[in-house]
Parts: structure tokens; sequence; C-alpha cells
């Protein structure tokens, strides 16, 4: 007599096949990845597949392996090659995800006329625009190549007959969820037909050990369409961001089997195409005659590249019962911390006045060591009384009105004395830098009121 399997109410009996989420009962929708339709009973696994008789490569040993083949070779942009460690590696597989109309087409169009310009065969497979589209493209950013091959696919199919073709050294596929295969269901983005193309396209890049970069739309929250899985099989995940209003454009590493993630690259998009920013910071400080009051330059790293930036503020009386608190480019719950620390520690009433906190150029500043810059400008906005001239300030606040050391503080000082800068303000850290040039003078300070101080001091003899 058969025996039937009891399950008690809280074993999970259901797993979501992308993620491994668990539930007791059948849901539609995953709880976990929000995926539908992967969520599938659990049930005895039985293992189908037998070992090989016959095995073609046999495993050697390590120290014999031959690893030049996995070296890096320039891909001819130095911002994509500075954060993917160093190039292109052959045989490895690229994501580069990004909102619509950030210019990632424009990036990889550059990438593959300047790889193809070296003497190497690139092929790009477009499935979202048609082909005269992407030529026009390139004539437009000057990437027209002897050796750059260009086909509009939507069948992977016949996209892995073009690679058989052509054997290229650099595929570029534009974009992942556009292919569909004919021998799996689901329409083309569906979380099968991605599995399928991302699993055949790496397969095909690991055997011919050809570098592949493939181009990933993402959702509105910003993650990346389609399974997680997508993001586990690819060796290199990255992110390309960038305001639709402003032309600079960051590119970040989110996963990378071969090198670092905390490098950004920093791109400037124009009408004429893509170009590298190995110094963007001239696009996030304002240069004017005279100093302004309500200003003040900070030093802030992105990744491992510090970056020059200005803080702008302006206060002015209300007329509402209620003060506004306006901020662009720096954290909103951030930037009304630091007005509450200047209200009860440095005793400035903004209760009556409205406070507009902006960047230039439209960056970002995220890290809490533009916080010393946001009061020292807040503080000259309420007595509009001007920064020191070629004056620089970085470092953490926090409630108490203490300032907080924040890392490399050697490498923001000699940034800083690079680009001309004449003053910088530091936090006090038990292990000071070394090696600080002469032409900079440096002033460390471990309160907000010590902050205060020295700055409309050193103003008040300049």
């Amino acid at each position: 007599m058969a025996t039937k399997t009891t399950r008690s109410k809280s074993t999970p009996a259901y797993r979501c096949g992308e993620c491994g989420w668990a539930t007791v009962k059948w849901v539609g929708r995953c709880g976990e990845c929000q995926a539908w339709g992967t969520v599938e009973e659990l049930g005895q696994v039985t293992a189908k597949t037998t070992a090989a008789t016959s095995i073609a490569s046999p495993a050697l040993p390590i120290a014999e392996i031959d690893a030049t083949a996995a070296g890096y070779r320039p891909s001819g942009v130095g911002e994509l090659d500075r954060v993917l460690g160093g190039g292109l590696v052959p045989g490895a597989v690229i994501l580069l995800a990004g909102e619509p109309g950030v210019g990632k087409s424009t990036l990889l169009l550059d990438v593959a006329a300047r790889t193809a310009r070296t003497g190497m065969r690139v092929l790009y497979v477009t499935g979202e625009e048609s082909a005269a589209q992407v030529k026009v493209r390139a004539e437009r950013i000057n990437g027209i190549a002897d050796t750059l091959f260009l086909t509009a696919e939507n069948d992977l199919g016949l996209a892995l007959g073009q690679i058989e073709k052509i054997e290229p050294d650099l595929l570029i596929v534009d974009s992942v969820q556009t292919l569909a295969s004919g021998e799996v269901e689901g329409a083309a983005g569906g979380v099968t037909q991605v599995r399928e193309v991302a699993a055949s396209l790496i397969n095909v890049a690991k055997r011919r050990n050809m570098a592949t970069l493939l181009v990933g739309h993402v959702t509105k929250d910003g993650s990346i369409a389609g399974p997680r899985l997508l993001e586990h099989l690819v060796d290199v995940v990255c992110q390309f961001d960038g305001e639709r209003h402003s032309r600079l454009r960051l590119l970040r590493a989110i996963k990378n089997r071969y090198g670092p993630t905390d490098e950004v690259g920093c791109f400037d998009l124009t009408e004429a195409g893509i170009e590298g920013l190995a110094d963007p910071s001239g696009l996030f400080v304002t240069r004017t005659k005279d100093p302004v009051a309500g200003t003040c330059i900070t030093v802030t790293l992105e990744g491992r590249r510090p970056l020059v930036a200005e803080v702008q503020t302006l206060l002015s009386k209300t007329t509402n019962a209620q003060p506004r608190r306006a901020t662009s480019g720096l954290d909103a719950p951030r930037t009304a911390m630091i007005l509450a620390v200047l209200q009860s520690r440095a005793k400035m009433d903004l209760s009556g006045l409205d406070s507009y906190v902006a960047t230039v150029g439209g960056v970002k500043l995220s890290e809490p060591a533009t916080d010393l810059a946001t009061i020292l400008a807040l503080a000259s906005s309420m007595h509009n009384h001007p920064l020191p001239p070629q004056f620089v300030a970085f470092g953490e606040v926090g409630l108490a009105g203490e300032v907080r050391p924040v890392p490399e503080i050697g490498r923001r000082i000699i940034e800083a004395e690079r680009l001309g800068f004449k003053f910088a303000m530091v936090p006090a850290s038990p292990h000071p830098p070394k090696n600080i040039p002469d032409a900079i003078r440096v002033f460390t300070v471990s309160s907000v009121f010590e902050a205060l101080d020295i700055a409309f001091e050193q103003r008040a003899k300049n």
C-alpha cells in the first residue's frame, strides 16, 4: 500500500525558482523578488544526468593552466577600462544597465568602433533599432570602422549564426531583453526568454573566448529587468547613471570578477558623442571673479577618485507658517539634520527662513564628508559673509556638533592643492595625513564651532 507524505502547516511546500523564497502555499507572485509564475511545488528531486564516459578536456593542476588568455585588452575608452580594472577580458560577459536615454548604446557603439580600429573583429547586434538608424548614430560620433559588423536581429538563433559566421573578438548585444529564442516559450524580455538568451550568449562567449557586452533594461525602481539569475550568470555588472538635464554620466561596477567595484568612470554626453572625463571637477565648480556668500567647495570621493564639487545655499525670509526646505543634489534628510545642528548647537535662528541647498552641475553628493561644507555654506549665507577664496572643506558632522574623520583625507588635500586651492579645513584625526604639499594650508577642526570661527576669521584676514 502506497504511503502518503504529510506536511505540517508550517513546512514550506512551494519555492521560487528565481530567488529561492519559500512559502507554505502557492502564490502567483514571489513575495521576495516579485516575479510572476516562478513559485513551484517542492517534490523529491531525482538526478537524471549520468557521468560522461570520455572527457575532451581533462582537469589540470592549477599551476599548469595558462592564464595569459585572460589578460586585459584595452577597449580604447579609458574611463571604461578604469571601471573594469584594466580593460576587456577575453571570454568575459559584461552586463551594462541603465535608464532609457542615458547613453548606453552611444557608449557601446564608441567602444565597438575604437576596438575595431585596433584590427579586431567586432559584431554589434541591435534588437531595438534598424541597422540604418545605428549607422546614422555611428556617423555622428565618428564610429565607422572597417572591421565593425552590424546586424539587426531579434531571433537568438540568427544572432548565434552571425557569430559563427563572422567569428568576432568582441560581441555587443543591444539589448538582451529584445532577443528571443524560438525553442522556448514566452515573449521577448520574459523570465524564461532572458534566461535562455543569457545562457546561450554566455556559452558561446566562453567557448570562443570572446568578450561580450550586453545592454540590460532597468525597471522603475532602478533594478535590472528580468530574472535575478542574469546578474549571477554574467562576470561583470555595470550601472550607467546620469540626470536627463545634465551632461555628466557615471559608470559604476556593481559586480566584477576581474577587478575592483569601487571605481567610477565619468563621461560627458554631447551631440558629437560621449567622451571620458579624466578630470571632471571643472563641471561642478563655479568660477567667479569675486567670492559669493553661501557657497563652499568640498572634496568628495566617487569610488576611489577624489572629486571637487561646490555646495550652494540660499536663505531667505519666509511668509509661510512652515519654512521651505528645498534640496537638490544632496541627501534631503541629511540636509535637514545639518539645519537642525545649526539651529540647536550653533544657535542660528533659521525658523523664519526658507533654505535652498544645491550642488553645481547636477552632481549628486551622498557622502557624509560633504556635511562640513554644507554647514559653512549655510552659515555664510546666514551672515552674508563669503568664505575665504581658494578654500575647501570636508568632514562628517554629528548631531552633537562634532566633526568626525572621513576616509582618504590626504588624497583629498592633494587633489585640492592640485587644482590650486590654498586653504583646506579637515577633521582632526588620530592618524594625520602625511606628505601634504606645502602650497596648501591645512586647518584641523573637531567641532562645528571651531570650524565657523576659523573659516570666518580667515575671511576677515583676507
